[in-house]
């Protein structure tokens, strides 16, 4: 089991704090590091209900604000739901993801993993949406 450590990065320049998520597999597909990424990301937002959500892409009904996603109606966000525009998203060029310093091109890509591996998400686009 390793860890993966996520970052986010925007054209603009600005990078992300990242953190880590454990990985047992050594190769693994994008389609299924995205949702293993969301997953994580809507656990954590369940259970300490910050007033922001703080994710790959914005939840439907949502507004963006400086630090993330603030829904106008508390409610649970769907993993599921979130990990389809999560996939839309990347099919619709709204980022990029590096392995390492390797440019992943499909969903169905299988990828290494090793111990410590840096996955970044370029994000090109405001994900309004998905």
């Amino acid at each position: 089991m390793g860890m993966v450590t996520f970052v986010d990065e925007t054209t603009a320049g600005s990078r992300g704090d990242g953190w880590g998520l454990e990985i047992a597999e050594e190769r693994l597909a994008l389609r299924e590091l995205i949702r293993r990424r969301v997953f994580q990301e809507v656990a954590e937002y369940h259970a300490e209900r910050p007033e922001v959500f703080q994710g790959l892409v914005q939840p439907e009904g949502a507004e963006r604000t400086l630090n993330g996603y603030a829904l106008r109606t508390p409610r649970r966000i769907d993993p599921e739901k979130q990990t389809e525009l999560a996939l839309q998203a990347f099919e619709r060029n709204g980022f990029l993801v590096l392995v390492g310093d390797r440019q992943v091109s499909g969903l169905d890509e299988e990828m290494d993993l090793p111990l410590g591996v840096e996955v970044t998400f370029l994000k090109l686009v405001a994900l309004v949406g998905g």
